[in-house]
């Protein structure tokens, strides 16, 4: 039997043992009828002399075998998104720089998408609609340059300067004119992040839709899909069922992602989740269930991880990321507990306690005793005797 001691909520500890079965994870080689991308997290070097809160070192060997980790598993990646840290941590120089390593390692079959925002330009500095045009334009030619799908992220700066519906229109009119490609738009509610706080020009969720709707009926030849990440499976799905034809829904709801996935008699949601970068193994095997239709293994393998994926993107949403690391470290992607910007303090030993116990019981860790033993010097370092 493997046991630790954990903190409880009521202050005093409990000498916890692992009750979890680990789930195999497939090889991929299956055809799917779902497309999945896992926003994938960076591994930070905890060797190197930097300020943690101003320059982030990134361990380029991990962080990208952590990708072909993941294309191995059946999974695209979606590179340089707000679970690598963007816009927390990760800066356009070392964005740019990830991408260009990550299309570097893609193999002709491993798909890879490619955040591009406008996190160079200070929004404080954003003075007008042209100055946050230019700010994409800069990144969509770096990308673009590098052969690299784009992922429209949406901007802090935009959401500083825009006025109304018909600005939002404005930028994405210009910018959709003259990609390459047909790109994923990604529209990221302000849980995660507070300073998205009425995208597409209005707090009210269904108004903002109507505008993000009019404007991908505008360009459908140029949207392949729009990834949303509000945490609202029944504004998800409204818009699912009224996207323009040709426009695909990726579901970016780490609450609410089992039903979404598997859909209903209207429809369902192709995927480019955070939590796919924690849950890969459980998710490719639940995934590989439903192509073969068998959906009563697909809810039996997902419905554990709804409460750990919840737990880990508690409010404050943004922190999440810490949870994604954690969980890297506890199954041995990397040999540390360290982030880019110190984010490793921004879950309580609490939160993580719990989160261990969670991804005990969905069947996450593939060596339960390393698990435990990575854990246990992590609760350690905290203050939790042995």
């Amino acid at each position: 039997m493997v046991s630790l001691t954990l903190p409880t909520p009521d202050g005093t500890t409990e000498h916890y043992t692992l009750k979890g079965t680990p789930v195999l994870a497939p090889s991929a080689g299956g055809e799917r009828n779902r497309i999945a991308y896992a926003a994938a997290h960076v591994v930070a070097d905890p060797f190197a002399d930097n300020d943690p809160w101003l320059k982030p070192a990134i361990d380029w060997d991990r962080t990208i075998a952590y990708r072909r980790h993941l294309w191995d598993l059946g999974f695209g990646v979606a590179e340089a998104m707000d679970t690598a840290q963007r816009g927390g941590g990760l800066h356009w120089a070392e964005s740019l720089e990830l991408i260009r390593h990550a299309l570097e390692a893609a193999g002709p079959e491993d798909k890879i998408a490619c955040g591009c925002g406008t996190d160079h330009l200070d929004p404080a500095g954003a003075k007008t609609l042209d100055d946050v045009i230019a700010a994409y334009e800069h990144q969509i030619a770096a990308i673009e340059k590098l052969g690299g799908k784009l992922v429209l992220m949406a901007s802090r700066a935009l959401t500083k300067v825009a006025k109304g519906p018909e600005d939002y229109a404005k930028v994405y009119d210009r910018l959709l004119f003259q990609v390459r490609e047909p790109v994923l738009i990604h529209w990221l509610g302000d849980m995660f992040d507070p300073a998205l706080k009425g995208y597409w020009g209005s707090e009210d969720l269904d108004a903002a839709m109507q505008t993000c709707l009019s404007i991908l009926g505008d360009h459908a030849d140029k949207v392949e899909g729009i990834k949303i990440s509000l945490l609202d499976d029944s504004k998800e799905i409204k818009m699912r069922r009224v996207l323009p034809k040709g426009v695909t829904m990726y579901t970016g709801d780490d609450f609410n992602y089992p039903a979404l996935i598997k859909g209903d008699e209207k429809g369902f949601s192709h995927a480019l989740l955070g939590i796919f970068d924690v849950i890969a193994p459980v998710a490719a095997a639940a995934l590989d269930h439903l192509a073969a239709g068998d959906t009563a293994e697909y809810d039996r393998l997902f419905a554990p991880t709804v409460p750990l994926s919840r737990h880990i993107f508690k409010a404050p949403t943004n922190f999440y990321k810490t949870g994604v690391v954690f969980m890297a470290f506890l199954n041995g992607h990397q040999d540390h507990f360290t982030m880019i910007g110190g984010q490793e303090s921004a879950r309580s030993t609490q939160h993580l306690a719990e989160l261990f116990r969670l991804a005990d019981q969905a069947g996450l860790f593939a060596d339960p005793a390393a698990a435990a033993a990575r854990c246990a010097a992590v609760m350690a370092v905290r203050g939790i005797a042995q």
